[in-house]
């Protein structure tokens, strides 16, 4: 496994909290998202964010920016998605396998609505799932290479 592309060392934080800001590089984003139909053209994004500690639960809020080409809906041409992402995330120690565990199904519902919930090993603060998320969940339903597009338009037979 890769190491952490995003990750702050929860010792390090307080409740007043650090800002930190972290490159997203193209070949990370190309890595995080293979296999989805997503590119990257040229430099990748950033990401600032200001995370801090209240316990042993540490809070990430800040901006993702980047920029990412997916087949455009109509025509099939690529189209340029500009992602600018708001961030507010809550990491909770704990095991996200074990999570839920001796609940009643009621907390576990309760649990999934919590979204913006992620757990971490209660020393390092990983960022990278929710960063993949954030480019993937970005994406509109019908990207459009322009307003206008009109679509694949089909040849005339005796053009060719």
């Amino acid at each position: 496994m890769a190491s952490p592309e995003f990750s702050v060392p929860a010792r390090d934080l307080d409740a007043a909290g650090k800002r930190f800001h972290f490159d997203v590089r193209a070949p990370w984003i190309r890595g995080a998202v293979e296999g989805t139909g997503i590119d990257v053209p040229g430099r990748g994004g950033e990401l600032d964010v200001r995370v801090s500690k209240s316990g042993t639960d540490v809070v990430v809020r800040g901006t993702l920016t980047a920029e990412v080409v997916v087949p455009c809906a109509r025509c099939l041409e690529p189209a340029r998605i500009a992602v600018q992402e708001p961030l507010s995330v809550l990491f909770v120690p704990g095991d996200a396998s074990t999570a839920g565990r001796g609940k009643d199904r009621e907390e576990e519902e309760a649990a999934a609505d919590e979204a913006n919930v992620v757990h971490y090993d209660g020393e390092t603060v990983v960022m990278d799932a929710v960063v993949r998320d954030e480019i993937i969940l970005a994406i509109p339903m019908i990207p459009l290479c322009s307003d206008a597009c009109a679509g694949i338009r089909p040849g005339n037979p005796e053009e060719e």
